[in-house]
């Protein structure tokens, strides 16, 4: 099979949507597919074997760690010299409306997949009276996929309350090799503790942005005076943290992946997420895979991941002192050693290979369509309009 993805962003960059889409390509090729890349900005020009096509762009204002770029009459050519048999269009918002319009011009079977709840950030950045329009324009882009992915069963029906079709779920997974507790590190513990590797090492992994609401998480340090939080990650929030944390035993770490991300997991006692607007949140499949226990908001996808008591601790992310409490049952609890235990053999469940097989088949249903018959010509104020609305740019494509 050969796969075209256009995706809003890739490596160098890390975050959840790039770590879902590297050991997707990897698995694709390691079971014999062909990947083509459209990526923005600049970077490597090879992954695993497939091939990334990189487009220039330049950095979105609200968040300048994104580079945002758009379709250009180039890509149509580079599509026929491929010959794709399903186009998969993460997140489409800029660069991966081509996506979206050339499978609709080239009659080729089309994934969406959501990955960033949008709609919900919107509030964090002042725009949250633009929550209808983005849902409209959503629901646009999404039902002209023939089948529309989410990575947990609570996003999809969040799609599927907003009016959009064909929606299917898109199993979680993880590398149980990568991530694991042999892992363990004193040396990262120290170093993550800010050299007090017998306090409670509380982790917090990902963006460090509005929406992630880890300011939170202080009520935890409070609550457990002798605690130590290590923040892994980056973005346009961390200097406002640096001052929100002033005079706690905070350590921003920066980003990490690979062998240092798995020894910050391996080497923590928990992991908390408190973020109301995961899809799904990958990092805490990565933590139990590790034996962190993990502690997420009762909100988004989360929930479909952590079961509470159970796997990981849950809060209401709007209940005061709610955090604190669980981040203090998840120190004390005599159940915790077990609870790791069970968090671990549940995530050993979800490989990548299960879930990119599970990716093929909804392909080839999406191949299996029937295609729509265009008509050989259109009115041309009908046709501009189609790719203002598709394509959502001012360039008209090609």
């Amino acid at each position: 099979m050969r796969i075209a993805f256009f995706t809003e962003t890739f490596l160098p960059k890390i975050d959840g949507i790039v770590t879902r889409l590297r050991f997707t390509i990897a698995e694709l090729q390691r079971q014999g597919d062909e990947v083509l890349v459209f990526a923005p900005g600049e970077g490597i020009r090879e992954y695993e074997g497939a091939e990334i096509v990189r487009l220039p762009g330049i950095q979105f204002p609200l968040y300048r760690e994104l580079t945002v770029s758009f379709p250009r009459p180039f890509i149509r050519h580079r599509l026929l010299d491929f010959k794709p048999d399903v186009i998969h269009a993460a997140d489409p918002a800029c660069l991966g409306v081509a996506g979206v319009y050339y499978s609709d011009v080239l009659r080729l079977p089309l994934v969406v997949s959501y990955h960033t709840r949008l709609p919900k950030y919107l509030h964090y950045y002042g725009l949250g009276r633009c929550e209808p329009a983005v849902w409209k324009l959503m629901r646009m882009r999404h039902n002209k996929a023939d089948l529309s992915l989410c990575t947990s069963e609570a996003m999809v029906d969040e799609l599927q309350a907003h009016g959009i079709e064909r929606v299917r779920l898109w199993p979680p997974a993880v590398d149980a090799e990568v991530f694991h507790p042999r892992f363990a590190s004193s040396e990262t513990r120290e170093e993550l503790t800010g050299g007090h590797p017998e306090a409670p090492l509380l982790l917090y992994v990902g963006r460090v942005s509005p929406e992630k609401n880890i300011e939170h998480i202080r009520t935890a340090l409070e609550a457990i005076p002798r605690a130590r939080l290590a923040v892994v990650g980056g973005g346009p929030h961390e200097s406002q943290l640096r001052k929100h944390f002033s005079g706690t035993g905070v350590f921003f770490a920066g980003y990490r992946t690979g062998r240092a991300l798995a020894e910050a997991m391996a080497s923590s006692d928990l992991l908390i997420l408190p973020s109301k607007t995961e899809t799904l949140g990958l990092v805490l499949i990565e933590a139990m895979a590790s034996k962190c226990i993990v502690v997420g908001a009762n909100s988004g996808g989360i929930p479909n991941i952590v079961q509470d008591g159970v796997t990981g601790l849950l809060f209401n992310p709007d209940e005061p002192g709610a955090l604190a409490r669980a981040v203090q049952r998840a120190v004390s609890d005599p159940d915790m050693p077990s609870l790791r235990e069970r968090a671990q053999a549940q995530a050993q469940r979800w490989s990548w290979e299960n879930a990119t097989r599970e990716l093929k088949r909804y392909y080839s249903t999406a191949i299996h369509m029937p295609r729509k018959v265009k008509p050989a010509t259109q009115p041309v104020w009908k046709l501009m309009m189609k790719k203002a609305v598709i394509g959502g740019i001012k360039t008209i494509l090609p």
